[in-house]
This record gives C-alpha cells, structure tokens and sequence, in this order.
C-alpha cells in the first residue's frame, strides 16, 4: 500500500478539498463517506469506490486484525478492490470528520438516479429544509418506513455532505435521493396525492386515511412550505396534534410523526386483509 507522509501530496489535498467544499462535491459529481457502516452500505448497492484511505495506525494492523473492528475494515478492503492510500495518522486526522477515527474515508461517485416523469409512489419533498441534521433525520426515517425515494429542492442542504451523511447513518444507500427539484417541477410530475403540514389545517392527521401513495411536503425550519406548493391544486393540509406549550415541531420529528402513523395504518390494513382471508378460506 503507498504511504502518504506530506501534506502536500497531490491525492491527500485533493481529498481536503473535496471533502470541506460542498460546491466541489457538487460540482464533481462526488462526495466523501467515512466509517465502515457507510462503505459497506455504499459497496452492497452502488459498487466499488473510486479512492480509499486509511490511517497508518489502521494499516498496520490490518494483517492481524487484532483489534475489535480492524477484521471489519479488513475484509471491506477487499471487497472494494480498490488498493487503499495510508495516510499518516496526522494528516488522516486533517481529513477525517470523526475523532480518532480508524476509517476508511473513501471518495465514491454520488448516486444521481433520474428523476420519474411521473410520481406515482411514496416520496418525501424537501423544501429549503436547512440543517443537515433535519435532512439526515429525515432520510434515516423515510429509509426506516420504506419510503424509497427522497426529493429536494434548491436550497435544501446538500444530501451527500457528510453532516448529512453521518446524521442518516447509511440510509441514503437504500433511497434514490434528487437534488435541485423546483416545487413547479415536482407539482408538474405529480400522479398521487401531495400532503403537507400545517397547524391550521382543517383536519388532523389521525383522522385521515394515509393508505394510499403519496409525497409527503416539508418545509423550511423557520419559513414553512413555499407558498406555491401550499396553494396548489390537490395539495392536501393536514395538521398534527400537539399542546400549545410550542409553537411547531422539528421538522425531522414531524417527518417521523407523519412517515410513521401512516406505516401503521398500512400495517393494521394489511392485518385485517389477511384475518379475512383467512376466515373466508376456514369457511370454504
């Protein structure tokens, strides 16, 4: 394996690079995943990555595994079939977002699935929705759910930055996450029903019926949905329940309240359907 000792090293700055700007990654078409949880994701789903790097410290132990987690990183190495860079352990710590983490940090090819001309399953819409954290949130609960596919619009923090990524902690790999998606673009592809939050709505969301597909609306933390999307033909309000102690809930907690009450009424039709089945086999 070759060792890179210098910061000047042409692979370990690029590396810097790509991972402290969200515009490079963006512009590159990549982005940077640490840990093994997230490279075992990655490789089960999309493949090889493009460059891999490990500590010094996690080199040398690879041969013998010794420490617990070192056998792990052992054997995605080979996996990935790609020959890892070992950086030296100060240089690794200038790259790393986890403290004294033993890696890999791999550069991989961010996924960019097409985007259906015609929405007619369960998705999730996210407008402006700022903080990486309510974005990682949200895709580990929609990956939770089974909803598969994540929409976001301009403005909405970046899905593939590593906040986000190390908040999901591996569910963007089981999702197909667009980027960049105006609500006038998402409302013209709509062929389900679209529902947002809002604590005016006439009807709450418990009393709905939430069985069929549909695109679930987030807003921004502090502004709410669009106007346009709020507006718009078909979409439907409803609220959540809560006290008046506050005045709105995370946007990652309403995300999960919302995803949630409608697993369970899916879960309790399908329940019923096989109870009758049943029943209409032991009567025949």
């Amino acid at each position: 394996m070759k060792r890179i000792e210098s910061p000047s090293n042409e692979r370990f700055r690029a590396l810097v690079a790509l991972a402290g700007s969200a515009r490079d990654r963006r512009r590159e078409g990549l982005s940077v995943i640490e840990g093994a949880h997230l490279l075992a994701a990655y490789l089960a789903r999309h493949g090889a990555p493009r460059q891999l790097f490990l500590p010094a410290r996690t080199a040398a132990e690879l041969d013998a595994a010794s420490r617990p987690g070192v056998a792990e990183i052992a054997a995605l190495v080979a996996r990935a079939g790609v020959e890892p860079l070992v950086l030296a352990d100060r240089l690794f710590a200038q790259a790393s977002q986890v403290e004294n983490g033993p890696g890999p940090i791999a550069i991989v090819d961010t996924p960019r699935p097409a985007l259906p001309q015609r929405l007619v399953d369960d998705a999730v819409y996210l407008d402006r929705v700022q903080d990486p954290g309510n974005v990682g949130s949200v895709l580990r609960t929609c990956a939770a759910v089974g909803v598969g596919r994540v929409i976001a619009s301009p403005g909405t923090a970046f899905c593939w930055s590593p906040k986000v990524l190390r908040a999901a902690m591996g569910a963007h790999f089981h999702l197909d996450i667009h980027e960049g998606v105006t609500a006038a673009e998402l409302l013209s592809r709509l062929a389900v029903e679209a529902v947002a939050t809002a604590a005016d709505a006439p009807a709450q969301l418990y009393q709905a019926d939430l069985r069929a597909p549909r695109v679930w609306l987030l807003g921004n933390e502090g502004q709410g949905l669009e106007a346009s999307l709020l507006a718009a033909p078909g979409v439907r309000r409803l609220s959540i329940p809560q006290t008046d102690a506050v005045e709105s809930l995370n946007v990652g907690v309403a995300a999960a309240v919302c995803l949630y009450e409608q697993l369970r009424q899916r879960s309790a039709a399908r329940e019923a359907d096989s109870i009758t089945r049943s029943q209409r086999s032991a009567s025949c």
